[in-house]
C-alpha cells in the first residue's frame, strides 16, 4: 500500500504524492499520473467516500439547478446528462448515460427522466411510439429509477402515462407554490422522502403558462424542461436536511 503525503489541500481539492505515483483529486474526480508512462487517466468512483458529505445524484439534469442548490446546502451532488451542462459547473457534471451510475451507492437520487414519449401532451403520437418501441424504451428508462435500491428517491415528470403504467404520483406541484408566476403541473413520485411544502405561494396564479410559450427551435425542449429555481431550492432545503 502506498504511503501518500498530502502536500496541498484546499476544500475538496488535494494533491498527493507517493513514491510510485501521484494524483490530483477534486472530490471523487481523480487524475493520476504514473511515473512509468506519465499518461493522465480520469475516472469517477462514487463509492470512494471523501469526508462526511452525502452523495446525491441528480439524473437527467443539464441545467444543474438542483445540483447547485444541493451543493450550496453542503452536499456532494452531481448532475448527470448526455448533454453538456449549462449551469456553469462542469466539475460537478457527469456527461454520460446515467445507467452505469445507478449500480453504485447514493444517499439520494433525484431524477428528471425524459418525458417526450410519456407526457399526455403528446398523446396524438402514442400509437406510432408504441409501434416502434419508443414509448416502451422511455418506460423502461423511467422504471430503472423507480426500482433502484437507493433509500431516498424522487422522480419528476409532467402528467403522463406513468400514472397508469406504474402508479399515481405521490404529489403534484406547481411553480406558483414556490414563488414563480407560472403554471406547470409537475408530478413527483417519492420513496423515503416527504412531500414538498410550499415555500412562497403566488397569490393569484391565474392562467400563466410561460414555459409553454417558448418559441420553436433546437433548444425548446431543453428550455421547457429546466427546473424552476424555487422548486430546486425547496428540494435542497427540505430533502437535503434528511441527509
Amino acid at each position: 500500500m502506498l504511503n501518500y503525503t498530502n502536500i496541498f489541500c484546499h476544500g475538496n481539492i488535494s494533491l498527493k504524492i507517493g513514491r510510485e505515483e501521484c494524483f490530483l483529486s477534486i472530490g471523487h474526480l481523480a487524475v493520476p499520473a504514473s511515473p512509468d508512462d506519465g499518461v493522465p487517466r480520469v475516472w469517477f468512483d462514487p463509492n470512494d467516500i471523501a469526508g462526511n458529505m452525502s452523495k446525491v445524484l441528480i439524473a437527467c439534469e443539464e441545467s444543474q439547478a438542483v445540483t447547485i442548490a444541493m451543493r450550496l446546502c453542503g452536499h456532494e451532488a452531481y448532475s448527470c446528462d448526455v448533454e453538456p451542462c449549462s449551469g456553469g459547473h462542469p466539475e460537478w457534471h457527469l456527461q454520460q448515460d446515467v445507467t452505469p451510475l445507478l449500480s453504485v451507492s447514493w444517499d439520494m437520487v433525484i431524477a428528471f427522466p425524459p418525458c417526450t414519449h410519456l407526457a399526455v401532451s403528446g398523446a396524438r403520437y402514442f400509437t406510432a411510439k408504441r409501434a416502434d418501441g419508443r414509448q416502451q424504451q422511455a418506460i423502461d428508462f423511467f422504471m430503472q429509477f423507480a426500482d433502484n435500491p437507493c433509500p431516498r428517491i424522487a422522480i419528476e415528470n409532467p402528467v403522463g402515462i406513468m400514472s397508469t403504467v406504474w402508479r399515481r404520483p405521490d404529489q403534484i406541484i406547481q411553480p406558483w407554490m414556490f414563488g414563480h408566476e407560472d403554471r406547470k403541473t409537475t408530478c413527483l413520485w417519492l420513496k423515503g422522502l416527504p412531500l414538498l411544502s410550499e415555500t412562497n405561494r403566488v397569490a393569484d396564479p391565474g392562467l400563466w403558462q410561460n414555459w409553454n410559450k417558448v418559441k420553436p427551435g433546437p433548444d425548446r425542449g431543453k428550455i421547457r424542461s429546466k427546473t424552476y429555481s424555487g422548486i430546486a431550492q425547496a428540494m435542497a432545503d427540505q430533502w437535503g436536511r434528511l441527509l
